[in-house]
């Protein structure tokens, strides 16, 4: 590439005096690809986001992996020897009991609705923190400690507590299903009832945790669960996210049979499958903008090769030789490759900064479990992008390039 050829391909570019025909249409071709790359960008950018919020909100109170024995009893009995075994396996962070259960929570009226209830190691115990859910605590702390010195503590979730007019000090009435007792003069089933004082309140800003959770002492969730000593599982911390199915299957060879393992992606497969083909569905289709877009850059390189036929026939005349040609018309297609995908790089990521900082968009948590849009802008994406705006418009010149090597000089000058 010469200085002569970037100045004719500059000089092409540019409208003719007393028409603005071709540099209208240069204008759309940039516009277009300007859009498609601004909206590949902030919608993979909210489905990066939606994805990754989703899984920090779930990952809060559950655990990357849980270790759980087949049966009907759903009941680790000898728990503190598995996690000895679990200990010692590779990539094994923090191990810790739990058990969760399900109650009917009154809170010194009438009306009762049904909570999950888990039962965890309280905070100070001795035992590494599993989950992130003990930062969470906007009111009290999950010590579970009483006046009375028993742990009779809950710590209960934000809105759960909103709804019932829950705050710290107040005494709750937890009916459990479990070990159920038949009274002898009706024949009927008496339910189990504890007594829990309200320690705590916390936010997680995932509705499911906030709106159901209620967390207690591992020995009172024990109780109301009917376990005696035993646990419903086990649940584990591992080096990173994305070593769980690793530590899960070495966890599962260690213990054998009845243990079973279930990762974090395993719990929310469902959910994480759907968000996975969703991206790839909306990239699929927002790809398509930028391929129109390319096609716009196609016409408007063979109106220019039409408008400039006599100009080209011209310069071949004077010893251009063909190869010069479609050169020029390859830089016109990367100037507005280039031009195109830069101003949607920055209209991209500067939508997708806005979105994410200043919460721009609210959304209802009661149905998407978030309360705003999230926008996860990754570089690996942004790139990918970029190179496909660029290479489309690469692809478009070819056509149109080659169209205007293939003049012939004396057809060329003749034709106007």
């Amino acid at each position: 590439m010469n200085r002569l050829e970037l100045a004719i391909a500059w000089r092409y570019l540019r409208s003719r005096r007393g028409s603005r025909l071709l540099s209208f249409i240069s204008v759309i071709a940039i516009g277009g690809i300007a859009v498609g790359i601004s909206a590949l960008i902030v919608i993979l950018g909210v489905m990066n986001g939606l994805q990754a919020d989703l899984r920090d909100k779930i990952l809060v109170a559950s655990p990357d992996v849980r270790v759980l024995t087949f049966g009907s009893e759903l009941r680790v009995p000898g728990w503190r020897k598995a996690i000895e075994k679990i200990k010692q396996q590779p990539g094994v962070v923090a191990v810790a009991p739990f058990v969760l259960t399900q109650a009917l929570v009154r809170a010194g009226s009438s009306y009762s609705e049904g909570a999950q209830i888990a039962g965890i190691e309280p905070t100070g115990a001795r035992v590494p923190a599993v989950t992130t859910i003990r930062d969470h605590a906007t009111e009290g702390d999950f010590t579970f400690a009483t006046a009375d010195g028993r742990r009779r503590g809950a710590v209960v979730g934000k809105i759960l507590a909103e709804r019932m007019s829950i705050v710290p000090g107040t005494k709750l009435s937890l009916l459990s299903a479990a070990g159920l007792q038949t009274n002898a003069v009706t024949g009927g089933f008496l339910p189990a009832m504890f007594e829990a004082e309200v320690t705590g309140v916390f936010e997680t800003g995932m509705y499911e945790y906030d709106n159901n959770y209620i967390f207690v002492d591992l020995a009172l969730a024990q109780q109301i669960q009917g376990l005696d000593t035993a646990v419903t599982g086990l649940e584990v911390r591992a080096t990173s996210r994305e070593a769980a199915p690793d530590v899960a299957d070495s966890i599962g060879v260690a213990l054998g049979f009845p243990y079973h393992t279930v990762t974090w992606v395993e719990q929310n497969n469902a959910l994480f499958r759907a968000l996975k083909l969703e991206k790839l569905g909306m990239s699929v289709i927002l790809s398509l903008i930028i391929m129109v877009a390319a096609f716009n850059v196609v016409s408007t390189l063979t109106m220019v090769v039409r408008d400039k036929t006599r100009e080209i026939g011209i310069l071949k005349a004077m010893g251009l030789p063909s190869a010069s040609v479609r050169r020029v018309f390859l830089v016109q297609g990367l100037v507005i490759g280039v031009v195109g995908t830069g101003i949607g790089l920055l209209i991209g990521v500067g939508a997708g900064i806005a979105l994410d900082r200043y919460r721009l968009i609210a959304l209802d948590p009661a149905i998407y479990f978030i309360d705003h849009l999230p926008v996860h802008l990754q570089a690996l994406d942004t790139l990918l992008i970029a190179a496909l705006g660029v290479g489309m418009a690469a692809l478009a010149t070819l056509y149109p390039a080659a169209q205007a090597a293939r003049l012939y000089p004396i057809e060329a000058i003749r034709s106007e």
